[in-house]
C-alpha cells in the first residue's frame, strides 16, 4: 500500500507500507502521469518539481507490485526567484542581505526559490505561513565568519511584568548561543523542502576546532523555537558547527527524507534532536553523522521542573542510521521524560549503540520515560545493540562527582530519575563487537521493567574490547550478552545470541526473571 506523507504546493513524500526497515523488498519504478520518472529502493521516497494546484498520478510498478495513487499539489499564493532580489549564488559574494529582503518581503502564502548555484549567507530568519525550496543543484552555505554571527540570549525579560521570554537554549539549558542559518521562533507553517542542500561549512571555520573557547554556544544548522506545523521535506542537511537540525518546544514537526551527513570525527554534530517537543515525524531519513543521529530531549532539571515539557508523541520510522555515537538516543537532558515514542523499521549500521537511552542523577523526578517502543530493527556492526545507562557522566560540571558515580543507595529526591517499562522486539543485529544489551539501573531508582523478545544477536569474530556505556569507571568488555543490573523486572523470550563471551545472561538486583525461547539456560550472577 502507498500512502502520503507529505504534500506541498510542488513536491510530495510517499511512504510504500511493508515490514522491511528502510529499503524496498525490491526496486521499483516510479512513474507521474504516465511517463517512467526513476528507480527507487528505499520504502520512502519523493517527488519534486510539480505545479501548484494541480492534479497528478503516481504509479509504482515491480514484481508483485502494481500500485497506482492520485494527489493534488496544494495552492500558493506566490513564487519569487531569490536572484530577483539581488543574490549573485556564485558561492563568492555575500547573499545575506538579499536573502534577508526577500524573505520580508515574500507575501504569506508564497514561495522563496532558490535556482542552482551556491549563496553564502549569514543567519537568515524564517517567518510563518511560507515555504523555502532548495532545487536540485542550489547549495545555502554557512559563512565561515563566526565573528558575524549575531549572538541570541537564551531568555529576556518581558517589559510588560517582568516574566521570561525564553529565545534560546543548548545542551538542556536556556542560554545564548550564535544565532543558527536558519531560524524560526514563535512562527508557525514554515516548509523547507529539497533537493538542495543546507551546508553549515563548518569544516571551513573554527566551529570544529576551538568551541571550547568560544562564548557561547555554536549555532546549530536549523533551529525552530516554539514553532507549529513544520515541515523539512527532502534537503540534505551537512557540515552543521553543532546539532544540524533542532526543533525546540515545538508542536507538530516532521521531517521527511532528507540526508543529513558531517564528518565522523566532527564533534556534537547530532543529526535531530528535538527538545521537548509535541508531535515528532521522522521518517525516511538517512543519517550519518559525528555524534547522535537521533538524540531526544527535554532539558536539564532546571527547565524539567519549571516548564516541564516532555518530549511527547514521536515517531521514528523507515529511517537508516550510520556511523554515530548512537543511532536513536534518549537523553541525556531528559529532565521532563519521554512520553510515547515509537520506533520502528529502521536499519542501524556501524554506530558505537543502537537504541541508547542515557540519564544520570540530578535530572530530577519529572524524568520519567512512559509508553516507549522499539519494534522491528536491524542492526549491522553496531558495537553495543541495546544501552540503557543511569550514570551517564557527559555534558555537566559534576560530571565526576561522588554524587554521579556512587554505587550506594542513595535517597529519592527532587533530583532523581525515573525509567519505567521498556521492550525491545523483533530486533535483528548481526557484528556486535562489546555488548549485546547493557542496562545499568540506579540502586534507589530501579527500572521497573525491561523485556526483550525475538531478539537476534551475533558477534563479530574480529570484535575488539569496548565500552558499552559512558559512566565513570568505565570497564571494557568484549562479546558481552545481556547483562542487567537494578532492574526490577525482566523477560527474555526467544532471545538468541551466537558468539558470546562468558555468561549469557548476567542479571543483579532484580525482583523478577522469564524466560521461554532463550538460546540456552541462563546463568545469574
Amino acid at each position: 500500500m502507498l500512502e502520503i506523507l507529505f504534500l506541498g504546493s510542488t513536491s510530495a513524500c510517499f511512504e510504500l507500507k511493508n515490514t522491511a526497515p528502510y529499503y524496498a523488498p525490491e526496486r521499483y519504478t516510479i512513474a507521474l502521469d504516465g511517463a517512467d520518472v526513476r528507480e527507487a529502493e528505499t520504502n520512502v521516497f519523493s517527488i519534486f518539481d510539480l505545479a501548484p494546484g494541480t492534479e497528478h498520478t503516481l504509479r509504482l510498478r515491480a514484481a508483485g507490485l502494481d500500485e497506482t495513487l492520485s494527489f493534488r499539489t496544494k495552492e500558493e499564493t506566490c513564487a519569487v526567484d531569490v536572484c530577483d532580489f539581488g543574490a549573485a549564488g556564485d558561492g563568492v559574494h555575500d547573499d545575506t542581505e538579499a536573502i534577508r529582503t526577500a524573505i520580508a518581503f515574500l507575501p504569506s502564502g508564497g514561495r522563496l526559490y532558490f535556482p542552482a548555484g551556491t549563496y553564502l549567507t549569514l543567519p537568515q530568519t524564517l517567518k510563518s505561513h511560507m515555504t523555502v525550496e532548495f532545487a536540485a543543484g542550489a547549495t545555502l552555505l554557512g559563512s565561515a565568519e563566526r565573528e558575524r554571527y549575531p549572538i541570541v540570549p537564551g531568555t529576556v525579560r518581558d517589559l510588560n511584568g517582568g516574566a521570561e521570554v525564553h529565545i534560546g537554549g543548548f545542551e538542556g539549558c536556556a542560554r545564548p548561543m550564535y544565532q543558527s542559518l536558519l531560524t524560526a521562533e514563535y512562527a508557525e507553517d514554515i516548509a523547507i523542502i529539497g533537493p538542495g542542500t543546507v551546508d553549515g561549512n563548518a569544516q571551513n571555520s573554527d566551529f570544529w576546532t576551538a568551541f571550547r573557547e568560544f562564548p557561547t554556544a555554536r549555532p546549530r544548522l536549523m533551529f525552530f523555537n516554539r514553532c507549529k506545523n513544520v515541515t523539512v521535506h527532502g534537503v540534505h542537511a551537512c557540515n552543521s558547527p553543532s546539532w544540524q537540525l533542532h526543533p525546540y518546544y515545538s508542536e507538530n514537526v516532521s521531517f521527511y527524507d532528507l540526508l543529513v551527513t558531517a564528518p565522523k570525527d566532527s564533534p556534537n554534530t547530532d543529526a535531530l534532536d528535538p527538545e521537548s517537543c509535541d508531535g515528532v515525524n521522522i521518517i525516511g531519513c538517512r543519517f550519518t553523522v559525528g555524534d547522535d543521529c537521533i538524540a531526544i530531549k527535554s532539558g536539564k532539571i532546571e527547565l524539567g521542573s519549571t516548564l516541564n515539557r516532555p518530549a511527547d508523541h514521536h515517531v521514528i520510522r523507515n529511517c537508516l542510521m550510520e556511523f554515530g555515537h548512537g543511532a536513536v538516543v534518549l537523553g541525556s537532558e531528559i529532565g521532563a521524560g519521554v512520553r510515547n515514542l515509537s520506533v520502528s523499521q529502521c536499519l542501524f549500521r556501524g554506530t558505537d549503540r543502537g537504541l541508547r537511552i542515557k540519564t544520570r542523577r540530578g535530572r530530577g523526578k519529572n524524568c520519567v520515560i512512559d509508553n516507549v517502543s522499539f519494534d522491528n530493527i536491524r542492526m549491522d556492526g553496531v558495537l553495543t545493540p541495546i544501552a540503557v545507562n543511569m550514570w551517564y557522566n557527559c555534558c555537566d560540571p559534576d560530571r565526576e562527582s561522588e554524587y554521579v558515580w556512587s554505587r550506594e543507595k542513595l535517597p529519592v529526591d527532587e533530583r532523581t530519575p525515573h525509567l519505567g517499562s521498556f521492550r525491545f522486539q523483533n530486533l535483528t543485529c548481526t557484528g556486535a563487537e562489546v555488548a549485546a544489551c547493557y542496562i545499568d539501573g540506579l540502586p534507589e531508582a530501579p527500572i521497573e521493567a525491561v523485556t526483550l523478545e525475538n531478539v537476534s544477536v551475533s558477534f563479530s569474530p574480529e570484535a575488539k574490547p569496548g565500552v558499552p556505556i559512558m559512566e565513570n569507571f568505565a570497564k571494557k568488555r568484549c562479546r558481552m550478552g545481556l547483562y542487567l543490573d537494578n532492574v526490577r523486572h525482566i523477560r527474555v523470550d526467544g532471545v538468541t545470541l551466537d558468539g558470546v563471551e562468558g555468561r549469557r545472561l548476567i542479571a543483579d538486583h532484580y525482583e523478577s526473571v522469564e524466560t521461554e525461547r532463550f538460546s540456552e539456560d541462563p546463568a545469574y550472577v
